[in-house]
């Protein structure tokens, strides 16, 4: 077993090896970012990307930590990027990959098949950011109701926005906690005595 994580160079040549049987380097991009490794990877092969770095026994990231994202706006060619945060168990490897998304129609493959735990994180991106995640089982909303209108992590959002008014989830009911009727409180009382100590009880 692993105790200490193993260095990050090795897991650039483990990575970059294991993605030179799949992908072309040119579509691999592997760079260091305040000490953890970055792959950024197109948004066509990410499903093929993840799923290696799942099930390849050399790599053996095991565990999802998080799916994000961020509207880069008028910063960068493709408005949105897709992170995601990976762990490998086995190694004690950290990786970060990054998927640039168009603005035009911003979606990507979901990695539900991967990691069960990726289908909160993704309905989130979706309702925060407005990233479809396609083949995602239950894709809605999952911090705002429905009926919200428009994504509001997104850097256009107007902060003054007005929702539309929606009827109740269902009629209101009486709180019925005064109504109830509770028994006396039991307290237990020491009474020393000639012969030692008794309880006795009392309402």
């Amino acid at each position: 077993m692993v105790t200490s994580a193993r260095p990050i160079e090795e897991l650039r040549q483990v990575l970059a090896a294991a993605c030179g049987q799949r992908l072309s380097q040119a579509d691999l991009d592997l760079s260091t970012e305040r000490g953890d490794l970055v792959a950024r990877i197109k948004a066509a092969d990410i499903f093929e990307f993840l799923k290696l770095c799942k099930e390849s026994s050399d790599l053996c990231f095991n565990l999802l930590v998080d799916v994000t994202a961020v509207d880069w706006m008028d910063a960068r060619e493709h408005r949105f990027e897709v992170v995601y945060q990976l762990l490998s168990l086995t190694n004690l490897w950290r990786l970060t990959v990054k998927v640039s998304v168009g603005e035009g129609n911003p979606e990507i493959a979901s990695a539900t098949p991967l990691w069960n735990g990726a289908n909160f994180l993704e309905r989130e991106v979706w309702d925060m950011f407005g990233i479809r995640f396609v083949g995602h089982p239950d894709l809605r909303r999952i911090l705002m109701y429905e009926e919200f209108v428009g994504h509001p992590l997104r850097k256009d959002y107007p902060l003054q926005a007005k929702q539309p008014r929606i009827p109740l989830r269902m009629p209101e009911v009486e709180n019925t906690a005064r109504q109830m009727h509770r028994p006396d409180l039991v307290t237990i009382r020491s009474r020393r005595s000639g012969s030692g100590d008794t309880k006795q009880e009392a309402r």
